[in-house]
């Protein structure tokens, strides 16, 4: 049997250019999904809780970073839409995906990306209101990409970005509920 021997040019070539197909594949990945929870304890009952925050189209009744929002449908059947115009000026479009009252947690999505809103170019998140000793805990989980999709994005659009603009929207919605649920006991 005759072997052909890569000559030494042609197999360093071939080396190279086997290193640079696998940086370019490593490098070119594109960005990763971020999650983000936020969760409180709020001293009332679940119902009582799931009564304010179960209203899918109300979050501007409870949460300070909204200043108005708007909803079609009752707020119960996926694709149901609100639209929430935050006191930033942003505006946020969501649909519902889903809702289930006995277990008093709804599930949707953004439609349509502000990066004036938030950092973030999609998420979808899920609010759920729990039983937690004589009172409530309410968790609000979201998952999401960074406002710019691309391999490297300027840093107000960066995943660090996006993980401290949801964070801080979770977190003060989140207060703003305990604080509405309380001050009705």
């Amino acid at each position: 049997m005759r072997r052909f021997p890569i000559r030494p040019p042609r197999r360093a070539a071939l080396v190279v250019l086997t290193i640079g197909a696998g940086l370019s594949a490593a490098l070119a990945h594109g960005p990763t999904p971020q999650k983000i929870e936020a969760d409180v304890a709020i001293a009332a009952p679940p119902d009582a809780v799931w009564a304010i925050a179960g209203k899918f189209g109300a979050e501007a009744d409870w949460n300070p970073l909204v200043a108005s929002g708007k909803s079609t449908g009752d707020g119960t059947k996926n694709g149901d839409t609100r639209t929430l115009t935050l006191k930033n000026g942003g505006t946020l479009h969501e649909s519902l995906d889903e809702y289930d009252a006995a277990q008093r947690s709804y599930s949707y999505r953004l439609d349509d990306p502000d990066l004036k809103a938030l950092p973030v170019s999609s998420y979808s998140a899920t609010l759920t209101v729990t039983p937690d000793g004589t009172g409530s805990k309410v968790a609000w989980f979201g998952r999401f990409y960074r406002g710019d999709t691309g391999n490297e994005p300027p840093e107000e659009l960066s995943d660090a970005a996006g993980r401290a603009a949801m964070k801080a929207y979770l977190e003060t919605g989140l207060a703003g509920l305990k604080a509405k649920v309380e001050s009705k006991r």
